[in-house]
């Protein structure tokens, strides 16, 4: 499976992006898939998740109440909702997917563990200027 992860920018504090990880030689239907960002000189830390099922989503505390995770079937694509961005949100953000079902919605943690998940993108450059 291959992941393009598209609909970073620049953009303003207080603006907003959509995030759109597209898939393609796999369904993500059945796939849990999570978003991942990485500041330069820090660690890939998490950002949000949304479950093989789609019944179930995670969020990073940070950003709580500023995202929002879908999924769409028939384009085979989740998307990211980014709003009232900070520019401490400026990262290159990642999507990945879980094909092993490493992640379980019995264990919340699991969905933040970037180990847990074996196929990414390449990751797309979100600035957020103050």
């Amino acid at each position: 499976v291959q992941l393009q992860a598209s609909g970073g920018g620049l953009v303003q504090a207080g603006g907003s992006l959509r995030l759109s990880c597209a898939a393609s030689g796999r369904t993500l239907s059945t796939v849990a898939t999570g978003w991942f960002r990485q500041a330069p000189g820090k660690e890939r830390e998490f950002v949000a998740a949304i479950s093989a099922s789609g019944g179930n989503t995670y969020y990073t505390y940070s950003m709580k109440g500023r995202l929002t995770i879908s999924r769409n079937y028939a384009k085979n694509t989740v998307y990211l909702q980014m709003n009232s961005l900070k520019p401490e949100d400026t990262a290159v953000y990642y999507c990945a997917a879980d094909l092993a079902a490493r992640t379980s919605f019995r264990s919340s943690d699991s969905f933040g563990r970037p180990g847990n998940y074996d196929y990414w993108g390449q990751g797309t450059q979100v600035t957020v200027s103050s």
